[in-house]
């Protein structure tokens, strides 16, 4: 049996053939698969092998002995230490293929479709500025730079978590991929938080006050949600940011107090407190409205969602007679969506407060032919007498969360009988996973879309159309 060419702690020089999902550099040696953490394809370095797997190594670079034609400059100050935008430093229409490459390597070997290709490749027109959400954390355990002195204040910190490391937090100046105005909120709630000793939260000891900071933008309304989210409820302490945030940026419409006495370290309160404006921001996607509350689900780049719900309207193929089902709908805006093509569209969700916002958003919107129903699709569609009061669909769209579909409605999809399945996901690796079960039950693959919803991240959103066969 052959052995790995190399070992634990040397040193290789490697040539960077492409990324992996996820961002990695991958590179070979006798056919033997080195990951290479913040490589670019193209490249050749000088690595150190950190991790030795059954099958392949993990490395990081120690010095780039030829750079790469698709290099370029990192806008950020804070690349790479922040691990958000894990490939700024690639030129993006290079992103955008290896993206696509790493759809069809993944449909490939995990669905097992040896033809496979990406039928369709939407890019994103705006790299920058483009999400219209963004979560930051208070800490008092802030991440030191090498090139700061050893007596650095370290007890004070508002930013994004280092990656691997649930306790240390960067202090983040600017952000690139949330608009610009959210900069300014960012670096003002810090100063006036400083100003007024609001103690953050520690995670480890679990005292303190202040949480996380939560911006959500109508990028097409103007609204601006501000969530400050607290260890515990005392609105009082919150008056010197509620005045600030007021009196220098009038785009402020609402500011909320979420309060998360949990230990679990999300930004997800147990309940919130309405301390300026409306309890909710409005948002335009195409020509229907939504109305976003501080915990609710939205699509992140709104200029990209609208291309995704387009390109699953498309794929649906409706004429106006069908009947369709949207699974995993969450708030509703790809069943509004979709709406005014179809006969009926009925969506199913399992978040009680998501189905009351679908519900709100189709009367605000004035669409009478959507129907929202509670539904955990574990087990839903197991149970006859459940569904069995739906009329039969011609179209269902399913949207799952990162994890995929889950097996038993994988398994019942088939027997519900639509003539065309349209799999929306943010994770190919589950969707191909799933896209062979559905195979196997009788549909075909017709088309792959890939919409780059996140420039200069790893995360990939596709849409595959099935057919009946």
């Amino acid at each position: 049996m052959n052995q790995p060419p190399i070992k634990k702690g040397s040193e290789v020089e490697l040539t960077i053939e492409s990324l992996a999902y996820g961002g990695k550099g991958i590179a070979r040696i006798n056919d033997f698969v080195i990951f290479v953490k913040n490589a670019l394809p193209g490249q050749t370095v000088r690595a150190l092998v950190y991790r030795k797997k059954q099958g392949y190594a993990e490395a990081r670079p120690l010095e780039i002995l030829v750079e790469s034609p698709f290099a370029v400059d990192p806008v950020c100050e804070h690349f790479p230490v922040c691990g958000g935008c894990t490939v700024q430093q690639l030129d993006y229409t290079r992103q955008v293929e290896e993206k696509r490459q790493q759809v069809e390597d993944i449909f490939q070997r995990l669905a097992g479709i040896p033809d496979v290709t990406v039928d369709e490749v939407l890019p994103a027109e705006q790299i920058f500025h483009y999400r219209n959400k963004m979560e930051f954390t208070f800490s008092n355990r802030r991440w030191i730079l090498p090139e700061e002195p050893d007596d650095a204040d370290r007890d004070f910190a508002l930013g994004l978590h280092i990656p691997k490391r649930f306790d240390k937090i960067l202090d983040i100046n600017t952000c690139h991929i949330q608009p610009p105005l959210g900069n300014e909120i960012l670096n003002l709630v810090r100063r006036v938080s400083r100003e007024n000793g609001l103690k953050p939260y520690d995670v480890k000891t679990h005292i303190g006050f202040l949480r996380h900071l939560v911006l959500r933008f109508g990028i097409n309304t103007g609204e601006v949600m501000v969530n400050i989210v607290t260890s515990y409820e005392n609105p009082d302490l919150l008056e010197p940011l509620v005045e600030a945030l007021t009196r220098k940026f009038p785009q402020v419409t609402s500011i909320i107090n979420n309060v998360n006495t949990r230990k679990a370290d999300i930004a997800f309160g147990e309940w919130g407190i309405l301390l300026y404006g409306k309890p909710m921001i409005e948002e335009k996607i195409g020509d229907l409205t939504f109305e976003i509350s501080a915990n609710s689900f939205f699509q992140t780049n709104t200029r990209q969602g609208l291309e995704l719900y387009r390109t699953v309207l498309e794929n649906a193929g409706l004429t106006g007679e069908e009947i369709v089902y949207d699974l995993y709908c969450g708030t509703g805006s790809i069943a509004l969506f979709v709406a005014s093509a179809a006969k009926d569209v009925y969506g199913f969700e399992v978040i009680a407060s998501a189905v009351e916002d679908a519900e709100r958003n189709a009367v605000s919107n004035g669409i009478t032919n959507c129907h929202f129903t509670k539904a955990n699709l574990d087990t839903f569609f197991k149970q006859p007498e459940r569904y069995t009061k739906y009329p039969k669909p011609d179209v269902i769209i399913v949207d799952p969360p990162r994890a995929g579909i889950h097996r038993s409605l994988v398994n019942r999809l088939p027997k519900l009988g639509a003539a065309r399945l349209v799999y929306v996901s943010c994770n190919p690796a589950t969707q191909a996973r799933d896209v062979q079960s559905i195979v196997k039950k009788g549909y075909q693959l017709a088309k792959l879309t890939m919409v780059d919803m996140f420039p200069h991240t790893p995360h990939i959103e596709t849409v595959a159309l099935f057919v009946k066969s």
